[in-house]
């Protein structure tokens, strides 16, 4: 990469792993990227998940600050406010903010500030203390993962922080991509929890209305696990993906199951739930008599998405990440980091170089200019006037050009009569009249999108589509790499339609390595780089954490779209974007293998506990389903938390005065407020906790949440109707603009919706449509629905 960002200064006032990664991807980007420190240091500087004694910079700051700079000081200080004044963009997490963004822009009117905070900087909860655990509470997302006998599980790993960080990169992004060339700067006011209801929920609450909406406390709980999912091989753990009914009927021939073909309940994950020990016995009966090795040969020669079950110890020796030289030392030289998850033009992202010691920039920064027109345009979505010609299916790939279609740019997403988008079919409700358009996840996902099916097998498609890609800035699609050779759309002949064109492609695992031409979901992603290690009970087995690696791998790809938009606009040159859901996935899981090379230390499974904070779990209240999530991160909270406790003398031991103490004392302090939590009626010891200044959420339903008092506040859900579903609340994005409304413009396409208005900006006649629709390459219907 020749120039990407190398124009933006970046100021960063965070704390935690959103803003820190954030930062990252701009780093990464070639952006200049400033931290500014209290004199004591980013505590990230002294941290260890597994309590390791760290000297010098702990490897996650030194990972997640690879190549930035250190300024000690807070606004208000002569240096600080000098560096703002010159700053590009502004990312701050802290609440209250260190430096009101109002004031910033007052300033600045051209600059992008982004606040990451647990709630977002409006609504009641905005104050509120939030962990990781009582955000994914909060959200929805712990609601739907586990088992019924069991409290709801948390997903591992902060997934949350780093996604968010993910999220607000891209958002951030966009907006500079505005600003440079009209000078309109922008507050982004980011919320986790609304990221981790997107993210983490499958869009569980749009569902439920879809179902139209039957009293909650008539239903069992939301929560599930997926199966097949991971299993017991002979030797250790195996990952299975069966989305589409094909995979499952394959996975039927893999267990040599062949007479279970035509059972129409056990196609179905609610089917194989109900008669879930005789599934699981039918499953393991087979995985348990084969290696891992043997199963994943096997797997994918049924083109069966697989994976073996990774984790910080193993992950770095499996040979596609080998071959591909995912994972780079350190520029220190004492442990392993993955590298960023894009390529551009066919060349390997530059090694890491090193993250700065406390303060070592002070009064070493020269100055800077921001490179913007003074602010004189209306203030317009910022993508507007950028064509997208999207390509993708399922979930990853739709997400990336959703939130392009979203702010701005004019998207067409393209799928076939013949081959819908596969999220189409595997998520429809399919007792509905055109159950395909029922799929919730694809209601979310292509929202502001027009629709247009092509069938690319025939020359007629081809040819539109080759139509298509020469008036598009950007092209996605995520196919194995197979697929778009097959059509004969490789980059040469890409680039030759289209020499501006901005091409991104999203493999599973890459263009290149043993793994190229494998499938892989959300699931594989977790089941194979740590994700799911870490998330389940530490006697129960690993469980994938259902969701997060798709809009990660999407916000990854939207996040290089605009590094290659700014590199094609430099440069004149068309851009060969690389940007493998997998490498996403790494990076989200980076802490795991990082603990691992620098310390020898392996994360584990610790159910709803964490490493940063003690007492942490979920805890049952009076009543059925009503569950507590509480969280101590500081010694100041443990006070609180006593307090609220009403003092009682075993809270009192010294031993449980200090975080260690407290971690050691884990099960005892499990037991005793388990106790007390069983005689308190939830929203009442919420409330007390939270006014208290404890971390402290109920578990919310995740068939509710557009109702939530926070979410609902700040519009995040917003009705919409759509020709086939009609009215419903479905979410947009989890941050707000300063003028924007409402983020919702067009509901997702019905198949083909818009296939006549499209093909007619292309030229062609009603005649020549008819003809189109007859001959199937074009229709509205898919085949044999």
């Amino acid at each position: 990469m020749r120039r990407g960002f190398s124009y933006l200064r970046v100021v960063d006032l965070s704390r935690g792993i959103a803003g820190a990664y954030a930062t990252k991807l701009f780093a990464d980007a070639g952006a200049e990227v400033i931290k500014v420190e209290p004199s004591e240091g980013d505590p990230l500087r002294r941290w260890s998940a597994t309590g390791a004694v760290v000297r010098g910079d702990g490897a996650l700051f030194q990972f997640l600050h690879h190549g930035k700079r250190s300024v000690v000081g807070a606004p208000g200080d002569a240096e600080v406010d000098a560096l703002l004044q010159s700053a590009d963009l502004v990312v701050d997490s802290n609440v209250p903010a260190l430096v009101e963004p109002a004031d910033l822009l007052a300033k600045e009117p051209g600059l992008v500030v982004v606040s990451i905070t647990p709630f977002g900087r409006t609504g009641p909860y905005a104050a509120r203390p939030a962990s990781e655990l009582t955000l994914q509470a909060e959200s929805g997302c712990l609601g739907v993962r586990g088992t019924a006998d069991r409290p709801p599980l948390m997903a591992g790993g902060r997934i949350g922080q780093w996604v968010s960080g993910t999220y607000a990169a891209a958002a951030a992004a966009v907006a500079l991509y505005r600003a440079r060339r009209t000078g309109n700067g922008e507050h982004i006011d980011f919320s986790m929890l609304e990221l981790l209801n997107l993210a983490g929920t499958t869009a569980t609450d749009l569902t439920w209305s879809l179902f139209g909406s039957p009293p909650l406390d008539q239903v069992p709980p939301a929560r599930a696990i997926e199966t097949p999912s991971i299993e017991p091989s002979s030797d250790g753990w195996v990952g299975f993906t069966t989305n589409a009914r094909q995979q499952f009927d394959d996975f039927l021939l893999l267990i040599e199951r062949p007479d279970l073909l035509g059972d129409e309940k056990l196609a179905r994950l609610n089917g194989r739930l109900s008669r879930f020990d005789e599934w699981n016995a039918i499953v393991r009966a087979w995985t348990t008599t084969h290696t891992t090795e043997e199963i994943l040969e096997r797997a994918g020669d049924l083109r069966i998405p697989v994976a073996p079950v990774g984790n910080g110890a193993t992950v770095t020796a499996i040979d596609q990440f080998v071959e591909r030289q995912v994972f780079r030392l350190d520029p220190t030289g004492s442990f392993v980091v993955p590298r960023r998850p894009w390529r551009l033009n066919d060349e390997d992202p530059p090694p890491p170089t090193p993250s700065p010691a406390l303060g070592a920039d002070n009064n070493r920064i020269g100055p800077h200019q921001p490179n913007r027109p003074t602010a004189r345009d209306p203030r317009r979505l910022p993508l507007e006037g950028l064509r997208v010609l999207d390509l993708t299916g399922w979930w990853a790939g739709p997400a990336a050009s959703h939130l392009l279609a979203t702010l701005g740019a004019d998207v067409v997403h393209v799928e076939s009569i013949q081959r819908p988008d596969g999220m189409r079919m595997a998520g429809g409700i399919h007792r509905q009249d055109r159950w395909w358009e029922w799929s919730a996840i694809f209601l979310v996902a292509n929202t502001n999108k027009r629709g247009l099916t092509l069938d690319l097998t025939s020359a007629p498609g081809l040819d539109l589509c080759q139509r298509l890609i020469a008036q598009s800035d950007v092209v996605l699609e995520n196919f194995t790499p197979r697929v778009m050779d097959n059509f004969g759309l490789t980059w040469e002949v890409i680039r030759g339609l289209n020499p501006h064109v901005v091409y991104v492609r999203m493999p599973a695992f890459g263009l290149t390595g043993p793994w190229r031409d494998r499938t892989g979901f959300a699931q594989t992603m977790e089941q194979l780089t740590g994700l799911a290690w870490v998330t389940g009970y530490p006697d129960d087995q690993p469980r994938i954490q259902r969701g997060p690696s798709d809009p990660n791998a999407g916000m990854h790809a939207a996040f290089a779209v605009m590094v290659a938009l700014a590199e094609r606009d430099a440069t004149g040159e068309a851009q060969h974007l690389e940007v493998t859901m997998i490498e996403g996935a790494l990076n989200a899981a980076a802490e795991q293998s990082v603990e691992w090379s620098a310390y020898g230390r392996l994360l584990e499974r610790e159910g709803n506990r964490c490493p940063s904070a003690a007492p942490q779990n979920v805890y049952a209240c009076q009543g059925t389903e009503q569950w507590l999530a509480l969280s101590v991160e500081t010694d100041a909270q443990w006070h609180s938390l006593i307090d609220v406790l009403g003092r009682p003398e075993w809270a009192l031991a010294p031993n449980l005065a200090t975080h260690t103490g407290r971690r050691a004392a884990h099960d005892e302090l499990d037991a005793r407020l388990g106790a007390w939590a069983a005689e308190q009626e939830l929203a009442i010891v919420v409330e007390r906790l939270v006014r208290a200044g404890v971390p402290a959420a109920p578990c919310v339903d995740p068939r509710g949440t557009h109702t939530h008092p926070q979410m609902a506040a700040r519009g995040f859900s917003e009705e919409i109707s759509h020709p086939v579903v009609g009215r419903h609340p479905v979410p947009s994005l989890p941050f707000r603009f300063l003028d924007v409304p409402r983020w919702l413009r067009l509901p997702a396409p019905t198949v083909g919706q818009h296939n006549r208005e499209v093909l007619g900006r292309l030229g062609l006649n009603d005649a020549q449509m008819d003809q189109l629709e007859a001959a199937g390459v074009i229709g509205t219907r898919p085949v044999g629905a």
